[in-house]
C-alpha cells in the first residue's frame, strides 16, 4: 500500500504559518502518543528553528503508558521540553500552561527586566488529528475553537485568549509534502490523520489487523472472537476473522468486509481494541508489548 496524500490547502497553512512567526513567542506542537515519531511534521524543524518550542504527547490515554514515559523521557534526553496529556480531560491544563510558561520564561524575563509586560502569544502545530483544538479549547475553557475526529476540521488560522497575558493561535493541520517513510504514513493512516477516501479501506484495515496480531495478540482475540492474529496473515483472512466474529454477513453468506473495516478503524482510533503503542523509542519501529495493551510505568 503506497500512501500519499498533501492537499493544496497545507501548501496555504505553510505559507501563514511562516507569514505570522513574527507575532509568535513559542511554538507548541502536538503529536499523537500512539505514534509521536510517525505524527511530528520534519517540516517543522526548519520552520520554527528561530522559536522556542515545546512537545505535547497528546492522546496519551490511548496508547500504551510504558511506551508514552519511554518517549516522553527519549525527547527530554534530547533536550526538547515534553509532556504528555490528555486534552480532553482537565487534569492536564495546570501542567500545559505551566509548559508554555516554562518556553517562554527567558522571552518574558528579558522584557519584564525592561519593564515591558509581555502577552505570550503561542502557535499550536501538529499534523491533522491529533488534538489542536481540543487542547485549546481545554486551556481556554471554552468551545472557541473548532473540532472534529476527522483531518483537515480546522481550515484557517483563529486567535484564542487564553487571559490578559496569554493567547494562542490555532493552525491547520499540515502534512509534509512526500511520505517517504511509507510505515510512517501507515501508522499516521491508522490513527486517522490521512483521510480515508484517498485509501482502500479494506487494505488499511487488514494492515492494522496484521500490525495489532504483533502488537497485542491476546486483546485482538478479545474483541473479535473467531479472529486467528497473524501478523503474516492474509488480509482477507484477518477480516473474515471479524466478520465472523460480529456476524458481518451479507445474503447469500457473503462476508460483509467492508463494514468490517470500518469497524476495525473507528475501535482502534477510539481504544477499543487496545491501548497501543504503533512505535518504539529505542528502535523506532514496531515491538512487542504487554498482552492486556497497557503496561506498566
Amino acid at each position: 500500500m503506497q500512501i500519499q496524500w498533501y492537499p493544496g490547502h497545507m501548501t496555504k497553512a505553510r505559507r501563514m504559518m511562516a507569514e505570522n512567526l513574527r507575532l509568535i513567542d513559542v511554538v507548541i506542537e502536538l503529536v499523537d502518543a500512539r505514534a509521536p515519531e510517525a505524527s511530528r511534521n520534519p517540516d517543522f524543524d526548519d520552520l520554527f528553528a528561530q522559536k522556542s518550542r515545546a512537545l505535547i504527547l497528546n492522546k496519551c490515554d490511548l496508547a500504551d503508558p510504558a511506551a508514552t514515559k519511554r518517549w516522553t523521557e527519549y525527547y527530554r534526553s534530547r533536550g526538547v521540553k515534553a509532556l504528555q496529556m490528555v486534552a480532553t480531560e482537565s487534569g492536564g491544563r495546570k501542567r500545559a500552561l505551566s509548559l508554555i510558561e516554562e518556553a517562554a520564561r527567558e522571552k518574558v524575563e528579558r522584557l519584564k527586566e525592561k519593564g515591558i509586560r509581555k502577552t505570550v502569544r503561542v502557535m499550536i502545530a501538529g499534523i491533522p488529528n491529533v488534538g489542536k483544538s481540543t487542547f485549546i479549547n481545554k486551556l481556554s475553557g471554552a468551545t472557541s475553537a473548532v473540532t472534529g475526529n476527522r483531518p483537515g476540521v480546522t481550515k484557517g488560522k483563529q486567535w484564542v485568549k487564553i487571559s490578559p497575558l496569554l493567547e494562542l493561535m490555532d493552525t491547520p493541520g499540515m502534512l509534509w509534502p512526500k511520505l517517504e517513510d511509507q510505515t510512517a504514513a501507515k501508522h499516521l493512516a491508522f490513527l486517522g490523520s490521512i483521510r480515508d477516501e484517498i485509501m482502500d479501506g479494506e487494505e488499511l484495515a487488514g494492515e492494522l489487523l496484521r500490525t495489532l496480531s504483533a502488537l497485542c495478540p491476546e486483546r485482538l482475540r478479545e474483541r473479535y472472537k473467531k479472529l486467528e492474529p497473524n501478523p503474516e496473515g492474509e488480509l482477507t483472512d484477518l477480516l473474515d476473522g471479524v466478520c465472523a466474529s460480529r456476524g458481518f454477513i451479507l445474503p447469500g453468506g457473503v462476508y460483509d468486509t467492508e463494514r468490517a473495516s470500518r469497524i476495525v478503524l473507528e475501535e482502534f482510533r477510539s481504544g477499543k481494541i487496545a491501548c497501543v503503542t504503533l512505535e518504539d523509542p529505542l528502535g523506532k519501529a514496531e515491538k512487542p508489548q504487554p498482552e492486556n495493551g497497557k503496561g506498566n510505568v
